[in-house]
């Protein structure tokens, strides 16, 4: 008599190949999701929570930099992080005509901006790391007028993917901050083999306009967008038949946006914020399911993107 299959693999596996979704099933699913998750009400303890109470795409672009790059470890840790950047500029707890990041910055000498982060550190990342992104973002808006001109100068309308322009927004970004050694933990690229989990939703955040999602950038890249691949995406992903990679890299994250694209071709990372939800709150997982949420009784883990008892590298 032949052993029924393990409950993790009932419905899932049929020899060495997963069931995959119809594309018009995908996008039933997917859409509903969609519709019930993809609102502000579910975005707190998220970073890109600290993107909201600035107005100005020039700001947005700046913070939603920060705020990304310094998205990994526990979420308290990172959002506490990214205030101490902010009060650091000068602009914690919001903006004004008179406090603006982006022209907090612009008016301080590169001494002074190494002055006032002394003494910063989010796990991998030292205050001299921190130092040299915001100075080579003071030299990009300096010399470009912005970070989304910037860029926009590496992407061209053949590129299937927005992976070729990061490369290349990467690398001059680097350069302006002093080289590729002077804040390694911060900026990943596609060509160092990295799933640049951080950068792909900075371009998220950018790129796409919704309820969650502020979009300041008018580049017409919504649809060339790679998903941030996190834990919580790739173990649903795998779950549901869109994967049968074993790893959380690159190319796993290509073809995850694949399979999305099948169901939003003109807007694949729609679906990254609402399914990493069922993953990192516990509402919305008891919502999907139909049951009702007791608040307190599981606790969210990790950053909101990974559980908080793995290390996580600051390459990705």
């Amino acid at each position: 008599r032949a052993r029924a299959p393990h409950r993790e693999d009932r419905g899932i596996r049929t020899g060495a190949r997963r069931l995959t979704p119809p594309a018009a099933t995908l996008r039933k699913n997917l859409e509903a999701l969609y519709n019930r998750f993809n609102t502000r009400e579910y975005v707190h303890p998220d970073p890109l929570e600290v993107l909201y109470p600035f107005d100005d795409p020039l700001d947005q672009e700046l913070v939603g930099l920060v705020a990304a790059t310094l998205a990994y470890g526990r979420v308290t840790q990172i959002l506490a992080s990214i205030g101490n950047v902010l009060t650091a500029l000068g602009v914690a707890g919001g903006t004004s005509a008179d406090r603006s990041p982006r022209a907090a910055l612009e008016g301080m000498a590169e001494r002074e901006i190494r002055a006032r982060l002394e003494g910063f550190v989010h796990r991998f990342t030292p205050s001299s790391q921190m130092s040299s992104l915001l100075i080579g973002v003071k030299r990009a808006v300096e010399a470009h007028g912005s970070l989304e001109k910037l860029f926009a100068q590496g992407a061209a309308p053949d590129q299937e993917t927005v992976l070729p322009a990061l490369a290349a927004f990467v690398e001059k970004l680097r350069s302006l901050c002093g080289g590729a050694e002077a804040c390694p933990s911060l900026l990943s690229s596609p060509e160092d083999g990295s799933a640049c989990k951080r950068l792909n939703l900075y371009l998220r955040w950018m790129i796409r306009r919704d309820a969650v999602d502020p979009g300041p950038w008018t580049l017409p890249l919504q649809a060339k967008l790679v998903v941030p691949l996190d834990t919580h995406l790739f173990r649903i992903s795998t779950g549901i038949g869109l994967t049968s990679r074993r790893q959380a890299d690159l190319r796993t994250a290509v073809e995850i946006t694949r399979r999305f694209a099948e169901a939003s071709p003109a807007d694949p990372a729609r679906y990254d914020f609402p399914l990493t939800r069922l993953g990192i709150n516990p509402a919305c997982r008891a919502l999907a399911c139909g049951r009702p949420f007791e608040p307190g009784s599981h606790p969210a883990r990790g950053d909101g993107r990974r559980r908080s008892g793995r290390r996580e590298s600051p390459k990705r």
